[in-house]
């Protein structure tokens, strides 16, 4: 048993000189303008898109039919489709709770954004709050949290250093050389 194993670990190291050789070749699927790896299932590879979670990709899957351990890359070019064209209107499909733009503040209907769509909302929806001067527009101007959280100790980290025990230097004042 032991010379067996020994063996087996002679063979596993390759030769020198010679390149060791990928047999899993990952191919990139783009589906919405996300690359998605292509050895993920199609439940997993969805949430890479922004704007697509579990829920959704887990109902995605069920209402069009496929198999959700499926990989990524054994998608044909039909079902990339089928997957872009639920994404890009699933309103019809999914109840209105699983949406993640509901009663819109300019149209007041319910939409699911996806990719640069949210990220814009999003931004525009942030400057209106600021424009009209709004509590959570003034929160979000002077960088401190919108939703009630503790500002004692814990929100300083959101992207921000602190700068602890630094201090500057005061300036010698400077001398006059008249003698």
């Amino acid at each position: 048993m032991a010379e067996e194993k020994k063996l087996d670990k002679k063979q596993e190291k390759p030769e020198k000189g010679k390149p060791i050789e990928k047999k899993d070749y990952v191919s990139l699927i783009r589906i919405m303008q996300t690359d998605i790896p292509g050895n993920k299932r199609i439940l997993t590879g969805l949430t890479y898109i922004k704007g697509v979670s579990w829920t959704i990709s887990n109902a995605m899957c069920k209402i069009l039919k496929m198999n959700p351990d499926k990989k990524i890359s054994e998608l044909d070019k039909n079902e990339i489709d089928k997957i872009t064209e639920f994404l890009r209107n699933p309103s019809p499909h999914l109840p209105n709770f699983l949406l993640n733009r509901r009663n819109d503040f300019e149209t007041g209907e319910s939409a699911h954004l996806i990719g640069t769509e949210l990220d814009m909302k999003k931004e525009f929806d942030i400057r209106r709050l600021k424009k009209i001067r709004s509590y959570r527009g003034l929160r979000h101007a002077t960088g401190q949290p919108t939703r009630g959280q503790r500002t004692r100790s814990h929100f300083r980290a959101h992207g921000k250093k602190k700068a602890v025990g630094v201090q500057k230097k005061k300036e010698a004042p400077a001398k006059s050389g008249g003698k």
